[in-house]
């Protein structure tokens, strides 16, 4: 048993308390984070999953992307169960569960937990008494200028505004850390793999603006003007300055305001619960936003393609899975615009490219064999741009059912792109033309097709994606990954990703690929491909040569314009 177990349950009579819940978040409820109490407790490392410890058992709940990586890491100690069956879940029956209300919205735990149990807020950590992770808390807020945003903070408030005086309210609270970067145009480095900045903000129907941060974050975004110093407080000043606010209606977010904001809050106003309107704003790229975003994706199709190149090419080596994605990476590093990966890399081997989200470790990685398949899933933040990209590869003749499955699975992604945005227009129709050619071979996947994707900010963001459960309307500017897939486990995993955007013209709404590097040919059974999508293939590489070419050496690019 593991000894943190052990002590977490010896707090239980404490608190009077039956069970404890941890979440993956922490609470500014980014994606990323520098804390995870939940790896902490449980090992598991994914980024999406919530832990329930009761005085004898043990549950993790986590989603289709993990189901074997859940099992490898937590499986000894935990009961793996998919998310969905969290939902009205009868396993905690009339116990009382403890949890931390900063950590939890009010909504996920009606959702999870009220039906059948009683919660206890416990306004102390008790993974933090077990294990507090000490962390870097100096890096500093920096602001963006208009020629990289393309809107101003000013302009974005006015929006604001107008939604506040529609929805009668006098007062909105922005709780999503990405929320106030957008709005405010700042940035920060409070988390790995975003250009976050860890700050809430409170925001008057008058445009009147109330900065939630550390002073010593602000000091250049108050050199810059982006605010004054008299509205910046610290959170501990929160509750006396809510209290001293005057009004009778505040908006919140109900997907990330903790409960603990909300109760301080609701003791002086009346709450609306409302979904923050700055999602829906920031999810559509203004045309600067998308220049800046195919600048961001050619310099890193370069990178690609090189290091395309380089693994096709010396893989008659030993090459470990890290050594492949700190190649990668090298070639990211020549350009001075990238900054660092926005994600971790996936690179999967043979049967670890089954693992959906794959972390390949120097001390417990796979030497790359020439007989399996290679899937990496890598991304970059770059000045100013935020990529994703997926690429399987072969290093030998693979066999015909392989090549089969590759084409499915290409087809699904072509479908994708081709998609009439007119007649399919949000997620949850796409989704179907994704899946189409696997399912007709009794093969499917278990994550989303596609995830919406920040302006420099983080690589998934909403509302909008390609999945069963998206009724978003896409909308011009919007930006979206193209990821069908296929895994057999313990054995391999196929995966085609490209980032695409909303593009319209001349009364013609579709989708335009932003990622530019080759999709594998070795691995393509174009027999089962039909015209179209030869046509579509035959286009889409060479755009990729007469964009990426420039950047090439001569034996690089000549292997390059074999694609054509």
């Amino acid at each position: 048993m593991n000894k943190k177990i052990k002590i977490l349950r010896s707090k239980f009579n404490q608190y009077g308390i039956e069970g404890y819940i941890v979440p993956k978040n922490d609470d500014f409820f980014t994606e990323y984070s520098k804390i995870n109490r939940l790896k902490i407790i449980s090992n598991f490392s994914g980024s999406a999953g919530l832990a329930v410890i009761l005085k004898k058992k043990n549950y993790l709940f986590t989603d289709g992307r993990y189901t074997i990586q859940s099992q490898i890491e937590s499986g000894n100690n935990f009961k793996i169960i998919n998310f969905e069956k969290l939902l009205n879940c009868n396993l905690f029956r009339n116990l009382q569960l403890g949890i931390d209300p900063k950590l939890f919205t009010r909504k996920q735990i009606k959702n999870y937990f009220l039906k059948h149990n009683k919660v206890k807020l416990i306004n102390e950590n008790l993974i933090d008494q077990i294990e507090k992770k000490k962390i870097n808390d100096s890096s500093i807020f920096f602001s963006l200028k208009k020629n990289i945003v393309g809107e101003s903070s000013n302009s974005k408030l006015d929006k604001i505004s107008s939604y506040l005086k529609k929805n009668k309210s006098d007062f909105i609270f922005i709780s999503a850390p990405e929320n106030v970067a957008w709005i405010l145009n700042i940035r920060g480095s409070d988390v790995p793999n975003s250009p976050i900045p860890n700050c809430r903000l409170i925001i008057s129907k008058s445009k009147k603006i109330i900065l939630i941060a550390k002073i010593k974050k602000c000091k250049k975004i108050l050199k810059d003007k982006i605010v004054k110093l008299n509205q910046i407080i610290d959170i501990n000043e929160f509750p006396k300055k809510v209290l001293s606010l005057k009004g009778k209606n505040f908006i919140i977010d109900e997907n990330s305001c903790s409960i603990y904001f909300e109760d301080i809050i609701k003791s002086k106003f009346k709450i609306l619960k409302k979904k923050d309107p700055t999602y829906l704003l920031k999810s559509i790229k203004n045309k600067i936003e998308i220049n800046n975003m195919e600048k961001a994706h050619e310099l890193d199709g370069v990178a690609l393609t090189k290091f395309l190149f380089w693994i096709k090419n010396v893989n008659q080596k030993k090459i470990t899975e890290v050594d492949a994605q700190n190649k990668l990476e090298k070639f990211r590093r020549m350009n001075k615009n990238y900054l660092y990966p926005s994600f971790d890399t996936i690179a999967g081997s043979g049967k670890n490219g089954a693992i959906v989200h794959y972390r390949a470790y120097k001390n417990n990685c796979k030497i790359i064999n020439n007989k399996d398949i290679f899937l990496c899933d890598s991304g970059g933040q770059y000045k100013y741009g935020t990529t994703d990209v997926t690429r399987t590869v072969c290093f030998s003749k693979p066999s015909q059912n392989i090549k089969n499955i590759f084409t499915y699975v290409l087809k699904g992604h072509i479908a994708v792109v081709l998609t009439n945005l007119k007649k399919d227009d949000n997620g949850k129709k796409i989704d179907l033309r994704a899946r189409k050619y696997l399912k007709k071979n009794n093969l499917d996947y278990a994550h989303g097709t596609g995830h919406g994707v920040g302006f420099f900010l983080n690589v998934h963001e909403g509302p909008q994606s390609i999945s069963k459960f998206n009724n978003i309307k896409l909308k011009e500017g919007m930006i979206l990954s193209n990821e069908p897939g296929y895994y057999k486990k313990n054995k391999f995993g196929i995966r085609i990703e490209n980032l695409v955007y909303v593009k319209r013209m001349k009364n013609k709404t579709y989708f335009k690929n932003l990622t530019l590097a080759p999709i594998e040919k070795d691995l393509i059974n174009f027999d089962i491909l039909n015209t179209s999508e030869k046509n579509y293939l035959f286009k889409y590489h060479l755009e990729v040569y007469s964009k990426i070419s420039p950047y090439l050496k001569s034996s690089e690019k000549k292997w390059l314009a074999s694609f054509i």
